[in-house]
């Protein structure tokens, strides 16, 4: 029951229990102590709103940043990974396989701004050995939602 407890909150986290109960077959109750224990576990971990930022008046640039570094001895990639997830620019950071070991997602209000963070903080740090910025133009998809607005034909109805 968790897992399709998990898909259905993650596809809309605003599911009202009632539902998620009658889709799952069982008692709200059930369903209630599931999800409790569930973020007690650390397993659910928040329950974030997917905002099309294009579609706003609000200016937001978004870059994803490759960070190649050098692991500390004894500590690994964990202590930098918790260093660099402090900083509230930083929306997200991945330990990957690859060319390089870390992506970096930032937000902030320009260009500069972004650039200014990577070349003041973020490449700074003692463990970094370089960094690769990458801007995001638009977003086509976002969290498994279709971004983009569906096209009208550019054709005349056909009328009687």
């Amino acid at each position: 029951m968790r897992q399709e407890i998990l898909r259905m909150l993650e596809n809309n986290s605003r599911i009202q229990l009632h539902d998620l109960a009658v889709m799952l077959g069982t008692d709200e109750t059930v369903v209630l102590n599931e999800i409790e224990q569930m973020e007690k576990e650390g397993i659910i971990c928040g329950y974030p709103t997917l905002i099309n930022w294009d579609k706003t008046d609000t200016e937001k640039v978004t870059a994803f940043i490759e960070v190649r570094v050098t692991p500390q001895r004894g500590q690994g990639f964990e202590r930098l990974a918790e260093r660099i997830a402090n900083y509230p620019e930083v929306k997200a950071i991945y330990l990957m396989s690859g060319a390089f070991d870390f992506a970096v997602f930032l937000e902030g209000k320009t260009l500069k701004e972004v650039s200014m963070f990577v070349s003041t903080k973020l490449s700074t740090l003692e463990a970094v050995a370089g960094t690769a910025t990458h801007f995001v133009l638009k977003k086509y998809k976002d969290h498994g939602t279709i971004l983009i607005d569906k096209q009208q034909s550019p054709r005349m109805k056909v009328t009687p």
